[in-house]
């Protein structure tokens, strides 16, 4: 696993996990609560879709699961991002990528 960062129109976009599935957010999810102390402080769950919100170092971030395209994390705000919450983005996704790689690691070696 590693996160792929795009930039559209102004935001960066970082793809934690095309083909990660519900088990997988979840994962996600707990990692960003327990290692790095957030809140989601909305949670919108569709039928498809999950679309959850949070601060990180005061940068609003979406944290986004799609059956289609998988686990992806951008700025709230994406028309409106600025630097920080792109820089948080990235920070966020390379956390992640720390800890689901040896996560991963751990699960083959066992």
């Amino acid at each position: 696993m590693c996160p792929v960062l795009h930039t559209h129109e102004g935001f960066t976009e970082a793809v934690i996990d095309e083909d990660g599935g519900l088990k997988r957010f979840y994962e996600v999810a707990n990692l960003l609560s327990e290692e790095l102390k957030i809140r989601f402080s909305s949670k919108l769950d569709d039928f498809d879709s999950l679309i959850w919100d949070f601060k990180y170092k005061g940068q609003p971030l979406t944290l986004y699961y799609n059956i289609y395209t998988g686990i992806c994390l951008y700025p709230k705000q994406t028309r409106q991002a600025i630097d920080r919450d792109n820089k948080a983005v990235a920070e966020v996704a390379h956390f992640l990528e720390s800890k689901l790689f040896i996560n991963t690691a751990r699960k083959f070696i066992s």
